[in-house]
């Protein structure tokens, strides 16, 4: 077993509870971590025996940028799905990162993580 990982992932989405983050793009930045069996392919060397980490990044920002949710931890929760939807991803931890929440503290981010 092993770990394809994709960190930092940004892409501008509408997610959020309050009327002006469902009025506005704002950026969000994203990490998943599949759990994918990787001995097939340290063998062959072929694309075909793992997972496309390039069709899951595309596939992560198109859930970011083209649906809404007001909680983040449902944003996470699609985005593991859509990482699950590939039989061979055993697992997936997701991190959702806001990075200009509408909170007074002045913070870095605010962020959910699931494993699934």
């Amino acid at each position: 077993m092993g770990h394809i990982v994709i960190a930092g992932l940004r892409e501008l989405g509408v997610h959020g509870v309050l009327p002006e983050e469902q009025s506005r793009p704002q950026p969000f930045e994203v990490d998943v971590e599949l759990r994918v069996d990787l001995e097939a392919a340290g063998e062959s060397d072929d694309l075909g025996d793992t997972v496309d980490y390039a069709a899951v990044a595309e596939a992560v920002g198109r859930v970011v940028k083209s649906e809404r949710y007001q909680l983040l931890e449902r944003l996470a929760t699609r985005i593991a799905e859509v990482c699950r939807s590939d039989p061979r991803v055993t697992a997936v931890s997701v991190t959702v990162r806001k990075l200009q929440p509408p909170v007074r503290a002045m913070v870095d981010h605010v962020a959910v993580r699931i494993d699934r």
